[in-house]
């Protein structure tokens, strides 16, 4: 068979420990938070970047298709999954090197094993002021990965693959790919100008499989003075339409000071805030309305919650804090403006509160400490408790948290939502009737991306171990996507089962994407079916 010459091949060039069968790779990569299962043909752990090109020309000689991941932890949309079946898991998280620093710019050069963890500690060890460009799923996860699904955060450098300065890819016929200066001796040059000279073709490489990028250079936020975060509640559910008027104002009135704004309903808090009500849903398996007005009462929860960040001098963050009140206290319940050391001072507080009142105030304290450090640009695992909320599962106490590692079910829907009231109003009728419809909670985050639109992030929580669950959740996720697509909001990422859903159209734009495809991978070895 040919897998099978291939794997010789792989095995002598790294490794027996490092070319694994079948068996062995369906059982490290096989699991999925989304209970989507593919059929993986084997896996590959390379250690150093150098070892690629010859991989991919096995890859290429013997037709075996690969499927590159950084940590392989993109929970939520496929974890390490290929999009088809019989690839082998190209596992980069070995490559791991910080390759260049540049602390007088703040430009950073590592390789795909990179995580938000490694970085940090990086900066942190060498006393370098700058932030790391976070997100909610934790330390363990790679700065690449997340860059080339274009994700974002709320630290200044919201866009994260807008600050991607230069990248180097390996194509599949082994060619390495390098952006356009430093292939004409100005690789300098190329990580402090993004954009280069000609045809500007680093940003294909993101949400595609046309290379496997094996490094890049990220320009990171340098840490300001002035750090804080505001919280408010919204008390009316029916004035949201003016509070995303507002929310737009703030954002279009403060660019490079606002980081960015959440707006999350109360269902979504209190996932972060309370264990799952288990024994008091309703007859439709749901929190009855009267059950979550009782819970954010004792939480201190409103209907909406909106939690923002405001980077800069000293000066400048007071003089924003001043008008940003004045926008928003006409809505706005229990407005605060609080610092990282303001936050850890009243995390201290609350451990030191009463029992009767400790357990009340402790967690949602702490909560806001864990997320003051992420607005530092410190990552951790505020957010993703929330994937664990409802199977009540717990990760070992030794080892950091990994949803398909312990069998958490969660699948995200993340559609762009344009910052309109009267937009916003309907998206959040679809969804939340949609949702109730399939019996699962609305848990619904607007994350402002701009101030024109936002994303919308929405888990849908289902017990992996249920059969019938997974298949009911499944179903709820292609409502909400036919529904969506007839109103407009479209993702901004999909996961691995959209991938055909999403580029089944024949647009120009999704011609020329295949035609892209076919001249670089004409056999489709790299990452096939991957948003092509």
């Amino acid at each position: 068979m040919e897998l099978d010459h291939a794997l010789r091949d792989w095995t002598a060039l790294l490794g027996q420990s490092r070319a694994l069968g079948a068996a062995a790779a369906q059982a490290d990569y096989g699991r999925c938070t989304t209970g989507i299962g593919r059929r993986i043909a084997g896996a590959l752990r390379p250690h150093e970047r150098g070892q690629i090109p010859a991989i991919v020309a096995i890859a290429a000689r013997f037709k075996v298709p690969l499927y590159p991941v950084s940590t392989g932890h993109n929970w939520g949309y496929g974890t390490a999954l290929p999009v088809t079946d019989d690839c082998v898991v190209l596992d980069l998280s070995g490559l791991d090197r910080i390759v260049d620093f540049d602390p007088g710019n703040g430009l950073v050069t590592v390789e795909p094993g990179v995580t938000q963890g490694r970085l940090a500690n990086f900066l942190d060890q060498g006393g370098h002021p700058y932030l790391v460009p976070v997100t909610g799923a934790g330390p363990s996860c790679s700065l690449i990965g997340n860059a080339l699904e274009r994700g974002y955060g709320i630290t200044p450098h919201a866009d994260h693959f807008g600050a991607v300065m230069t990248l180097e890819a390996v194509l599949a016929d082994g060619r390495v790919y390098r952006s356009a200066l430093s292939g004409i001796n100005g690789e300098p040059l190329d990580r402090a100008f993004k954009w280069g000279i000609g045809p500007y073709l680093d940003g294909i490489f993101s949400q595609s499989g046309f290379g496997i990028v094996t490094e890049m250079s990220i320009a990171l936020a340098r840490r300001p003075d002035g750090i804080k975060a505001f919280l408010f509640g919204l008390k009316r559910e029916e004035r949201l339409g003016e509070l995303v008027a507002r929310v737009r104002e703030v954002l279009a009135r403060y660019p490079g000071v606002v980081g960015g704004i959440n707006l999350m309903n109360a269902h979504r808090v209190l996932a972060m805030a309370v264990p799952y009500p288990r024994e008091r849903l309703g007859p439709d398996g749901l929190i009855p309305p009267g059950l979550l007005s009782d819970l954010g009462r004792e939480n201190q929860v409103s209907p909406w919650t909106g939690f923002g960040t405001l980077y800069g001098s000293r000066g400048v963050v007071a003089a924003a804090q001043r008008e940003i009140r004045a926008i928003l206290r006409p809505l706005a319940s229990r407005l605060i403006f609080v610092g990282p050391a303001g936050a850890s001072t009243l995390a201290r507080l609350g451990r030191l509160l009463p029992g009767r009142y400790r357990s009340r105030y402790a967690r949602s304290l702490d909560m806001l400490e864990r997320s003051l450090q992420l607005v530092a640009g410190r990552p951790n695992e505020t957010a993703l408790p929330l994937c664990y909320w409802l199977s009540g599962r717990k990760a070992p106490a030794d080892a950091a948290m990994d949803p398909a590692r312990d069998a958490c079910g969660v699948t995200w829907y993340a559609p762009l939502v344009p910052m309109q009231p009267e937009r916003v109003a309907a998206y959040l009728r679809m969804v939340t009737a949609i949702m109730r419809e399939y019996r699962l909670e609305p848990l619904i985050t607007l994350t402002s991306v701009s101030d024109r639109c936002f994303d919308s992030t929405v888990p849908l929580l289902f017990d992996l171990d249920s059969e019938a669950s997974r298949e009911n959740a499944g179903r709820c996720y292609w409502a909400l996507l036919e529904a969506g697509r007839g109103q407009g909001f479209l993702p901004y990422r999909v996961g691995i089962q959209t991938m055909g859903w999403l580029s089944e159209n024949d647009s120009t734009y999704w011609q020329l994407v295949r035609q892209i495809k076919k001249a670089l991978d004409p056999a489709a070895i790299l990452s096939p079916g991957r948003y092509v």
